[in-house]
């Protein structure tokens, strides 16, 4: 991604941030703190971030989504089976990650009921970035149950991840292989669904499903802010 002068200037921002969230999670008080550690003018940073360290938390969440994709690479997941990319691309997700407590107090912060849709939206998108990742071409009905489904297993393994004490995590990671394990038994039964009387019978219906496309989101979209020249 192209850095501006907006974007670099938040980068600024939650790095100097990140070393005051385990100790006062993402607050006023850890933005304000990442102002003036950052020197980033005051006026300049509330316009960034009109929400304060909320967008912060939010910026860091979306970083992290940035260093997995930028670790996977093509060429590593080109030989996996499908569960062994979404197994690596989760554990890089996490592995990648500098300070647990950080995301802890996220997860603190995007429970409260009015960040709660924010947070949905970022398991969302991580769920996203790990598909077209490991190469997901669909655009059907298919592009929204896959989503849907890691959002959940991502979701569920970072709750654990973040009470885990094994070494090396390896209990997350056996947790991971169950969820995922989960899945594909999910998978076998509506395969084997779609082929029984009722299956059939419900072909109609889930004919129309299928009509379902992966939304064509806008790139570039008109506006911008540029910070005061000094």
């Amino acid at each position: 991604m192209t850095e501006t002068p907006n974007t670099d200037l938040k980068s600024r921002l939650l790095d100097a941030a990140e070393m005051h969230v385990p100790f006062d999670g993402w607050s006023e008080a850890t933005f304000t703190a990442a102002i003036a550690d950052s020197g980033v003018d005051a006026t300049v940073a509330r316009a960034i971030c009109p929400r304060g360290a909320v967008d912060l938390a939010v910026a860091f969440h979306k970083r992290g989504d940035s260093q997995m994709v930028a670790a996977i690479g093509e060429a590593a997941v080109a030989e996996m089976k499908i569960r062994e990319k979404i197994t690596h691309a989760v554990r890089l997700r996490l592995e990648l990650c500098p300070d647990r407590e950080l995301v802890r107090r996220g997860s603190t912060l995007f429970a409260l009921p009015q960040h709660a849709a924010t947070g949905a939206q970022l398991i969302w998108g991580t769920a996203d970035a790990i598909w077209n990742a490991i190469g997901d071409t669909s655009r059907d009905l298919n592009w929204y149950t896959k989503r849907a489904t890691l959002s959940a297993v991502y979701s569920s393994t970072v709750l654990y991840w973040l009470g885990d004490d094994s070494e090396g995590n390896t209990a997350t990671w056996a947790f991971l292989d169950r969820r995922i394990e989960n899945v594909m038994q999910f998978e076998k039964t509506k395969a084997r669904f779609n082929k029984s009387p009722l299956g059939r019978l419900m072909a109609v219906p889930l004919e129309a499903a299928s009509k379902f496309r992966a939304p064509d989101l806008p790139n570039n979209m008109p506006g911008s802010w540029t910070p005061p020249s000094r």
